[in-house]
């Protein structure tokens, strides 16, 4: 089957993706107001880890094995610890109100909620049988 342009990709399909998505885009309209002198600094690293929550997403969910679903989305869950310390130094250093951090801190525990719900349930979908549950079949 040839793939259409049209076909929507599957991790649109994702609550946790669109979540991410939306903290990036939230994301990239704060920072259009720093100072100049930070656009190769704070401002760099609070679009790369933004971006990197939902770009993590996107390719844990395009791998085929579990290990490495996974790993994609606890990369996911470091780019928001990471974020959360960039809103939290962006604060300290008056760049953004106390009400920008907490929305922000608000999306990003939101964020890491579902990413944490959706690798618990990946896991243990995947998860072997256990022995115990073995012998109770065969009985």
């Amino acid at each position: 089957m040839m793939y259409s342009v049209d076909m929507a990709r599957s991790y649109e399909k994702l609550i946790v993706w669109k979540e991410a998505d939306d903290l990036c885009v939230f994301t990239y309209n704060v920072i259009k107001k720093f100072p100049p002198e930070e656009k190769f600094n704070l401002v760099s690293q609070m679009r790369r880890s933004s971006s990197g929550v939902a770009t993590n997403i996107v390719e844990g969910n395009a791998r085929q094995g579990i290990r490495d679903k996974t790993n994609f989305l606890t990369m996911s869950l470091s780019s928001l610890e990471e974020l959360h310390y960039q809103y939290h130094l962006a604060w300290r250093l008056e760049y953004i109100s106390k009400e920008v951090r907490d929305h922000g801190f608000d999306r990003i525990e939101r964020v890491a909620y579902l990413i944490t719900r959706l690798r618990t349930s990946l896991v243990e979908k995947h998860k072997p049988p256990s022995p115990s549950s073995l012998s109770s079949q065969s009985s």
